[in-house]
């Protein structure tokens, strides 16, 4: 009868209205009004990367030599491994260096910015591993500085697929950046008598560097996506595996704290790491993690830690560490009944590939921005606001100490749930007018086959089959996944929503990226960024913003360890000190703004910013009050409050702040 088949058609009908109004939802949401506006005071220039001679002559790969159990979807497997810093190596007092990986080589890269003073330039190099053990069933992931062995020099760390992290410390009596002004050493213990690694075949594509328990010294957090197995290499054992679930899993490489133990420097530097397995709940420690970053939520002068992990739950850390014994408990988030599952933190089944923490609404409290996979007619998740829904500290810390992390996610309210495949996502004020802009790098496999039906199929099968790589479909090279997504580059609209203007900034480079790193790399207040590319060049972009406000920019130094010195003349690489790990500042302005920021050892995918504690002020050109929260070396917390005026200074915190000159 027509009628009983007009009631029968019904559901379908509702269905499909619902799936058609929800796409044009994103749709409307995704192409905003105001994004020519908002483009106008925002200027960059794109500059060439300088790179080692003849380093593009050379070939270049698209593709990488995976496990046999992986061949078949080596294009996937391929889909990660690019990674960019900015910081400052010389010990010039400016974050004119930058670190890259480049997958196409399969190198790491030390150079300049293209922007750099002539003083801090130096011949572009590829930092080798040799002597430590290095071949092709490895890969570098990421290259993250920082100060490890606390000499008052910038040392790297190198992440990679298939070994455990290099240290690169840097020699003290090393003149000038090179590949010999580095000693190498493994993050951890490993010895070789016949000259190959035989340590544990980690598969790292997140580092988080901070001082988890309160001692003034960096500790570092590594987190895995592949269980340890041969990801790479033609002739692997077969003891790869897949995700348990598309939405559950915890079969994953997970989380490694490691608490710094002693160090010496000299021509031999040397740092010692401790491994902490019981420092992260079990539960949280075996995901297939894509980013790691943290922040002091509750003025304790401990970092709380989020883990963004693909396929499965993310989870938020809170800190409960004393000097010498570093310690998590799991803060969960609470929501109504009409709150999607995933919208409740630590409970969500999304992709989560990138997270950043900042102060985008100006409250003295931070958020968390959180990168998934939302592509239209894809696969449409969300990306995540987590908006911090406490009035201070004291809140905060009984929240947290109760189990409950105070957080809602307002993505679609501040205009910056949809990109498309998205990745690293890092928050900076390119302006100086006190409002944090957004980049979102994007982007999957580039090809010219369309698989998203495959991956459909695939993300519908049974959970009890994802995990055998014989199930996934082929992902090989020419399929394409989101290949043409462009970066996101999302400003804020006076309405306080923010608007992607990539496109009118001339951003919209339509290859996959990976990894955003920022700095001011000339000292003058203008926040430059770079792009890390999968398979393709990699990015910088000059900020020729014409009408920059005034900005207050803070170079935070605790006093160096052995032969490092804050005083008198300093030589070679050595700095004014050792970064301030765990540092917070809060900046309120004579009109009552208040903004928090912290120096951020290192954090997100893939991208690393370089350690300026910056703060836009707009106009302002009186003093304005900057309080400062940090753990002196005997494990004390500090704090002190002093006026400042727009500009850059260096200040040194032991049991007080100092200001002390740059070189």
């Amino acid at each position: 009868m027509p009628a009983d088949r007009a009631r029968k058609s019904v559901p379908i009908l509702a269905v499909v209205i619902t799936l058609v109004a929800l796409h044009a939802a994103g749709q409307s949401a995704v192409a905003v009004d105001g994004a020519d506006q908002t483009a106008e005071p925002y200027k960059f220039r794109e500059m060439p990367i300088p790179l080692p001679d003849g380093y593009n002559e050379q070939p270049m790969k698209s593709i990488r030599q995976v496990n046999p159990s992986y061949q078949h979807i080596a294009s996937w497997i391929s889909a990660i491994g690019a990674s960019v810093a900015i910081n400052d190596l010389t010990g010039n007092g400016r974050a004119s260096s930058l670190c890259l990986v480049d997958p196409r080589t399969d190198d790491v890269i030390v150079t300049h910015t293209p922007t750099a003073p002539q003083e801090d330039r130096f011949s572009p190099f590829v930092l080798d591993a040799a002597p430590l053990p290095f071949d092709d069933t490895m890969a570098p992931t990421g290259c993250t500085p920082g100060d490890y062995n606390m000499d008052g020099r910038m040392d790297l760390l190198v992440t990679y697929w298939g070994r455990t992290p290099i240290l690169f410390l840097a020699k003290s009596d090393a003149t000038s950046v090179s590949n010999d002004a580095y000693r190498r050493q493994e993050l951890v213990a490993s010895e070789s008598a016949d000259g190959r690694y035989h340590g544990p075949k980690w598969n790292t594509d997140a580092v988080h560097v901070d001082d988890y328990d309160g001692d003034a010294r960096p500790d570092i957090f590594i987190g895995n996506y592949f269980p340890d197995s041969d990801v790479l290499g033609s002739d692997g054992m077969k003891n790869v595996e897949m995700n348990l679930s598309m939405s559950t899993a915890t079969n994953g490489g997970g989380g490694h704290i490691l608490r710094w133990h002693a160090a010496t420097s000299g021509p031999e530097p040397s740092v010692s790491y401790v491994p902490e397995p019981e420092a992260v709940p079990y539960e949280a420690a075996t995901g297939w993690t894509l980013a790691v970053s943290g922040a002091d939520l509750d003025g304790d002068g401990l970092p709380e830690v989020y883990i963004a992990n693909d396929f499965g739950h993310d989870h938020l850390l809170h800190n409960r560490s004393t000097p010498g014994r570093i310690r998590f408990g799991l803060a969960e988030g609470s929501g109504s009944a009409i709150t999607p599952k995933s919208f409740v933190l630590g409970d969500d089944s999304f992709k989560g590939m990138g997270v950043d923490f900042g102060d985008p609404s100006g409250k003295g409290r931070f958020d968390i921005v959180v990168s998934n996979i939302t592509v239209p007619w894809g696969l449409q998740e969300s990306n995540f606001f987590w908006e911090n829904q406490t009035r201070d500290h004291e809140e905060m810390r009984e929240r947290l100490a109760a189990g409950d992390a105070p957080f809602t996610q307002q993505a679609e309210d501040y205009g910056l749930a949809w990109s498309g495949w998205c990745w690293d996502v890092k928050f900076g004020d390119f302006l100086n007018d006190g409002n944090l802009a957004v980049v979102q790098s994007t982007g999957f496999i580039k090809g010219d086959r369309n698989r998203w039906n495959w991956l459909q199929e695939l993300a519908t099968i049974n959970d009890v089959l994802v995990s055998n790589p014989s199930m996934w479909p082929n992902m090989r090279q020419g399929d394409d996944l989101a290949g043409d997504d462009v970066l996101a580059f999302y400003a804020k609209k006076p309405d306080g929503r923010y608007v992607d203007v990539a496109e009118q900034l001339g951003l919209d480079v339509p290859i996959p990226s990976r990894a955003i790193a920022t700095g001011d790399t000339t000292g003058t207040g203008a926040l430059d960024f770079a792009v890390a590319r999968q398979w393709g060049p990699s990015s910088f972009y000059a900020n020729e913003s014409p009408d920059r406000g005034s900005a207050l920019t803070l170079r935070l130094y605790q006093p160096p360890e052995g032969d490092g010195t804050t005083s008198g003349a300093r030589t070679g690489l050595s700095g004014v000190g050792a970064p301030a790990y765990g540092a917070t500042v809060t900046v309120t302005t004579p009109d009552g703004r208040t903004q928090v920021s912290q120096l951020d050892g290192g954090g997100g995918h893939s991208g690393f910013r370089s350690f300026e504690v910056r703060f836009g002020l707009g106009e302002e050109t009186g003093p304005v009050t900057a309080h400062l929260n940090w753990r002196d070396a005997d494990g004390q917390l500090r704090n002190e409050t002093v006026e400042l005026r727009p500009g850059t200074y260096s200040l040194v915190l032991s049991n007080t702040v100092q200001e002390v000159s740059s070189r």
